[in-house]
């Protein structure tokens, strides 16, 4: 989603222009996060020119899909991402805590960048599926390993000392 400066400057004179296009932010799933795959987003927004400033507020809409959290089963996460940035062409910027300001280098604006810091600051920590067969997707037994209950315990001896076992037994039988 690219932009020059003169195109902004033209269709934002007197009011803010608007934007509503489909972007590709498929470089997200390739990244090292949970993101396993994000379709192309919906982004519509508005651009306001103060001077040299450039201010867009936009939307961002669409879908991911993330591991649960719980079984690594796969869970759509929707977004729904208001967004503001500003942009100048100045070289001379306000120091604001509040309010960062990125210089446009050159004479387009690319806002794909910002879309997709965007998405990646609302991935959530942890997601959870809602899907009542979770427990049947869960593997309660793999490879040299199994998933016990406290209840279900049962008295299992070592066969190495199953010899020791007759032992007691005679013991028993002698009082």
């Amino acid at each position: 989603m690219k932009f020059t400066v003169a195109q902004m400057k033209k269709l934002g004179f007197n009011e803010p222009f608007t934007f509503d296009e489909k972007v590709d932010v498929s470089e997200l799933e390739t990244m090292n996060n949970d993101i396993r795959r994000i379709d192309p987003v919906h982004v519509h927004g508005d651009c306001t020119v103060q001077g040299d400033q450039f201010i867009f507020s936009f939307t961002i809409r669409g879908e991911m899909i993330l591991p649960c959290a719980r079984t690594l089963v796969d869970v759509e996460y929707p977004l729904d991402i208001k967004a503001r940035e500003i942009f100048t062409t100045s070289s001379y910027l306000v120091d604001d805590n509040d309010i960062e300001i990125h210089l446009i280098d050159g004479e387009v604006l690319d806002l794909t960048p910002y879309i997709k810091e965007n998405i990646l600051l609302e991935v959530p920590f942890r997601v959870f599926s809602d899907e009542a067969d979770d427990q049947q997707s869960f593997q309660p037994k793999g490879n040299d390993w199994e998933v016990t209950s406290e209840d279900a315990k049962e008295k299992k001896i070592d066969p190495r000392l199953k010899k020791l076992e007759s032992l007691f037994k005679d013991n028993e039988k002698e009082k």
